[in-house]
């Protein structure tokens, strides 16, 4: 089954996150509700839980965290520089700015309020939507799964990170709302956000290296075809080639020999 192109799943992934943040912000009350209780639930988990709840903490706040996405996402630049790879290295740190920006626009245009508790057990900065740790971490997955395919690297090697970086996108997702700090629709949205970015970047590569269709070279035997179609006679001066397209070969010989010519006899030399 072949997998979609890039500039759809662009498509596709912004329009999802944009018709998502509306509904937010329109305040589609089954929406709000459904990501009150489900905050609501995983707030008492992680109260129960404090064990886990650390463990979570490890997890959001330095494994999956936004800058060690950006760090991988550094030593991935420099390792291709040193390849002598230049265009897909820049290509890579142009996405991860854009991405950056976009991220924080969208936050203050939106500012959306983060849950709140009594008892809370994290906290964060910043408006609430999109998730940058959820959008970071998809945008850098999914560049990071362009650059194998771009580089060619073994089947096998690009499965496990595929694994790899669904468990990443989904593992941090999780920690968001586990501890509080974020609605589930916030961690959807900046899914959606960071695979369309990573797409639009594929696309727009994809775009720039493809052939541009060269002009069709006429073969031998064409141009052969062409000049067989009207060839002048070999007798006729150039102020004669039109005059000669209208007169037919036969009637030019009729009227040469009614005009008085004739071959040269012995009285003549």
């Amino acid at each position: 089954m072949p997998s979609p192109s890039p500039r759809l799943t662009a498509a596709v992934c912004a329009t999802l996150a944009a018709l998502l943040s509306t509904l937010v912000v329109a305040g589609w009350d089954p929406l709000l509700s459904f990501d009150a209780h489900v905050a609501s639930e995983l707030h008492r988990t992680a109260l129960a839980e404090p064990g886990w709840t650390r463990f979570n903490r490890v997890l959001t706040d330095w494994v999956w965290d936004p800058w060690t996405m950006r760090a991988l996402l550094a030593v991935v630049f420099l390792w291709l520089l040193l390849r002598g790879a230049a265009r897909p290295a820049l290509w890579v740190a142009a996405t991860a700015l854009v991405g950056t920006l976009l991220q924080q626009v969208l936050k203050a245009l939106l500012d959306r309020d983060r849950p709140r508790w009594e008892r809370p057990v994290d906290s964060a900065d910043f408006a609430a939507l999109p998730s940058g740790h959820a959008m970071t971490a998809a945008l850098t997955c999914g560049l990071l799964l362009w650059l194998a395919h771009l580089r060619a690297v073994h089947r096998i090697a690009r499965l496990a990170m595929l694994w790899a970086g669904a468990i990443t996108v989904a593992g941090v997702g999780f920690t968001r709302v586990y501890l509080g700090v974020h609605w589930p629709t916030d961690v959807v949205t900046g899914w959606l956000l960071g695979i369309a970015v990573a797409a639009a970047a594929a696309a727009l590569w994809q775009r720039r290296d493809s052939p541009r269709p060269r002009p069709r070279e006429r073969r031998p035997e064409e141009a052969g075809s062409v000049a067989r179609r009207w060839r002048p006679d070999e007798t006729e001066q150039p102020g004669e080639r039109g005059r000669s397209r209208a007169i037919p070969r036969v009637a030019r010989d009729r009227h040469s020999s009614g005009s008085g010519h004739r071959p040269p006899g012995p009285e003549d030399q």
